[in-house]
């Protein structure tokens, strides 16, 4: 008997229609639908068993896994969710270009101009009146049928997301990190591939203790994390400006945050550790004495983002395409130098602009003088670190450079400011989880910790698992997975299968296997009698004083007096004499002269004696000072690029002068502002056109890096009988910045006493006499010292 075949051909087109059901054998394909289930059949019986399944086993294969295995399909057909993805709309666009995944395209994708578009809702529907809600005659009630109004108030509503838990205070940038030599003996990590090569990053600064609208300049850790967009994923370097920490175990990180963070019955200090509950905590926890010394010092008032180091803190693991591994250190250096505030400078500035490094930092990048920074690496072998007399796995030390030098390995740059503070700044999600190929994580307690808390802040915060699909968190690296749903779920997957091993989708997305996927390093932990599991810390953890040590004294005598000024501050804050006699006691430990020093300032006698010490005898130090942490260390390249002078104007100064200075300062970089007693146009004796765009009220001297005082009797005699004039001049003084002291001005610094000796009997080089184009390059000069320390006294004589 003959077969009909187009019986055959139709019974194969319908038994392909259903979804339910299907028959033992599949006909010839008919159709689109009955070709659908043939290929789809064709693709699963390619693979009739898991040829990958006995590569699972065995400690070889563990660190050096298989690609996982695929099967080609004969066409797109068996891959789509739907035939019907041929038909296209303006909304549903075209079939998904073959392996492609579009949420992460350029942010591009997702800026809008609203350059000559009417305002409409969020549904796009265009608003005829957006200036009066709906309602009952002109008198009457607002009626529940505006979907304008409700629409607009609900959204407004829920601006606003949770804040970070630490590091709410942020400021952001987009930029570039670009590498200076291939470092593929070292790491296969995607950014140190070759010379030259650049990947784009995004960088957020922070404050640590503050809410969201907290000051700038408060004495705290700042926050320094980089998102590279490498093209073989996103890789999060979430550092600080201070290579140390608080704690050795994420199991104090809490506590910590909760001693740190205002007290909870009166919701008080905010953004300072100025009070009981935190240095209760840390005069218990002597492991905190080495970052104290950090956060009581300079690094704690940074002058600028642009002039701030940053660290990886922990200790990482470089990993090669062989599978070999070294421990490495993350340095950022700032180009322009480490530079700070003193404390008096930081504490009227945050009064006068709460926003001063988030200002600085977008005037910086508008202006074209961009931060830039050098990345460095400190890398050492496993045989090298068991012989330091510290463990490397310690958060609370660090790797003097004298016993392994940085490396300069490549440059960052920040060039571009966000177009949008919530949308990139503020949802931007950084995780010490996200690493790529080629760097690994070390044994560090506190860091494995921070792997997951850090997941559960951006989910918790974000509104669920899909924050990687935010246009500012999604990398450059295609993303295929079998992770599906959730809140906000943003991308549309194609076809039936979200799992793997599979063979309906030919075996993809599959595992990339260990030639081009991420390997963790199969390191050992020794074999000893005692090791099991235990909650417990080596015995070099216990060494709490050493480094500290070692930072105090690596410091010059200017900086070593702030240290000791910022304990008497912050103790003197302290309510209970106990908690104060306590972190003294501590304090002797590190050096008997810091201790009495604030004990002093702090009324304290009989001093305690000194903290009893958890490690009796530790080991004796490789380095006992260490020039490369003092500030002064890194003066930077002497560029002026960001610098703000004031130049003080007022009716009758000599207008030349001072515009021949604002010149000469704009050729270097730095921007001189006329000031004056009030903003708008100023009469100068010579008839030289001025417009004073600041006023000694609205911009108070302290928040200039340098200060020009003018020429010309007339208006001399006025900013004389101007109060702020003197305190601009005095607070310039103080706080050790270069000043220009034109002819006629002489009779200012006389008025508030200002010597131009230092206490050493000394001219002092941060004073320069005169108006011509010598006594200005002097002052250029003086201005690229940053400040002049020499000048301080304690107290101060103005």
């Amino acid at each position: 008997m003959i077969k009909d075949s187009r019986a055959a051909g139709t019974s194969a087109a319908a038994a392909a229609r259903n979804t339910d059901s299907g028959p033992s054998a599949l006909g010839p394909p008919a159709d689109a639908h009955s070709a659908k289930a043939g290929e789809t059949h064709d693709m699963a019986a390619a693979m009739p068993y898991n040829p990958g399944k006995a590569a699972e086993h065995g400690f070889q294969n563990g660190v050096n896994p298989p690609a996982g295995t695929t099967v080609e399909a004969p066409s797109r057909l068996p891959l789509g969710s739907t035939l019907s993805e041929a038909n296209s709309t303006e909304k549903t666009g075209t079939v998904a270009p073959e392996g492609v995944n579009a949420t992460i395209a350029p942010l591009d994708r997702v800026r809008v101009d609203s350059t000559g578009q009417v305002l409409t809702t969020n549904q796009g529907v265009p608003i005829a009146d957006n200036q009066n809600s709906l309602k009952y005659g002109e008198r009457g009630p607002a009626l529940l049928e505006d979907f304008i109004l409700r629409e607009k108030i609900t959204h407004f509503d829920h601006e606003r997301i949770p804040e970070r838990i630490v590091h709410a205070r942020g400021s952001g940038a987009h930029g570039f990190f670009e590498c200076y030599e291939p470092l593929t003996e070292l790491t296969r990590a995607a950014p140190f591939k070759e010379a030259g090569k650049v990947t784009p990053v995004f960088v957020r600064f922070s404050t640590v203790q503050g809410e969201r609208g907290s000051k700038d300049t408060a004495r705290d850790v700042r926050g320094f994390a980089v998102k590279f967009y490498t093209d073989e994923g996103n890789w999060d370097l979430v550092g600080n400006n201070m290579p140390v920490f608080f704690i050795q175990d994420a199991m104090k990180f809490p506590d910590l945050v909760h001693a740190v963070k205002p007290e909870p019955h009166h919701q008080m200090p905010q953004a300072a550790s100025a009070h009981d509950t935190f240095w209760d905590f840390v005069s218990l926890m002597p492991e905190s004495t080495h970052m104290l010394m950090w956060v009581m010092s300079d690094r704690a008032i940074p002058r600028s983002y642009a002039t701030m180091q940053g660290f990886g803190v922990h200790t990482f693991r470089f990993v090669n395409a062989a599978g070999e591994s070294v421990f490495v250190k993350f340095h950022w250096n700032p180009k322009a130098g480490t530079h700070s505030l003193v404390w008096d400078e930081a504490v009227k500035i945050s009064g006068a602009d709460p926003d001063f490094h988030r200002r600085d930092l977008w005037e910086r990048i508008e202006a074209g003088a961009y931060p830039e920074y050098e990345l460095g690496v400190q890398v050492f072998t496993e045989e090298q670190a068991d012989k330091f007399s510290f463990d490397i796995l310690d958060a609370t030390k660090i790797i003097p450079e004298e016993l392994v030098p940085v490396r300069r390995i490549g440059r960052m740059v920040l060039n571009r400011n966000p177009d949008n503070f919530f949308a990139e700044t503020e949802q931007v999600a950084f995780c010490a989880a996200h690493v790529v190929p080629g760097i690994d994580f070390s044994n560090d307690p506190l860091l494995a910790g921070r792997i997951h808390s850090y997941i559960d802040t951006q989910i918790s915060r974000l509104g669920g698992p899909n924050f990687h699909e935010l246009p500012i968190n999604a990398p450059v690296a295609p993303v295929h997975n079998n992770q599906r749903d959730g809140m906000h779920r943003q991308a549309i997957h194609r076809g039936k299968v979200s799992y793997e091993p599979n063979s309906l989708a030919g075996g993809c997305p599959f595992q990339a296997g260990a030639a081009q996927g991420f390997v963790s390093v199969p390191a050992r932990i020794e074999a000893k009698e005692a090791q099991g599991k235990v909650r417990a810390k080596p015995e070099k953890f216990a060494d709490h004083y050493t480094q500290a040590r070692l930072f105090l004294d690596s410091q010059t005598p200017v900086e070593k007096a702030h240290i000791a000024a910022a304990f008497r501050f912050e103790l003197s804050k302290v309510t209970v004499p106990a908690v104060r006699e306590r972190m003294v006691a501590s304090l002797l430990n590190v050096s008997e002269e810091l201790g009495h020093e604030v004990a002093a300032g702090l009324g304290m006698e009989p001093l305690p004696p000194p903290m009893q010490c958890a490690l009796a005898k530790p080991p004796k130090p490789e380095v006992a000072r260490s020039d490369a942490l003092s500030l002064l260390a890194r003066p930077g390249d002497g560029s002026l690029m960001g610098r703000k002078v004031a130049i003080l104007v007022a009716d009758g100064v000599v207008g030349q002068s001072a515009v021949d200075l604002q010149a000469a300062l704009f050729a270097q970089g730095a921007v001189g502002r006329f000031v004056a007693p009030r903003i708008g146009p100023v009469k100068t004796a010579d008839k030289v056109a001025i417009n004073a765009d600041a006023s000694l009220e609205n911009e108070p001297g302290f928040l200039f890096d340098a200060l020009a005082l003018p020429d010309g009797d007339a208006g001399v005699k006025a900013l004389s009988a101007d109060g702020h004039t003197m305190e601009c001049l005095k607070d310039q003084f103080r706080h050790g910045k270069t000043i220009l002291v034109m002819p006629a001005s002489s009779a200012l610094m006389l008025k508030a006493q200002i010597p131009s000796t230092l206490p050493s009997g000394d001219a002092d080089p941060g004073i320069v006499f005169g108006a011509g184009s010598r006594e200005f390059e002097l002052f250029i000069e003086g201005i690229a010292r940053h400040r002049h320390p020499e000048r301080e006294t304690d107290p101060p004589l103005v």
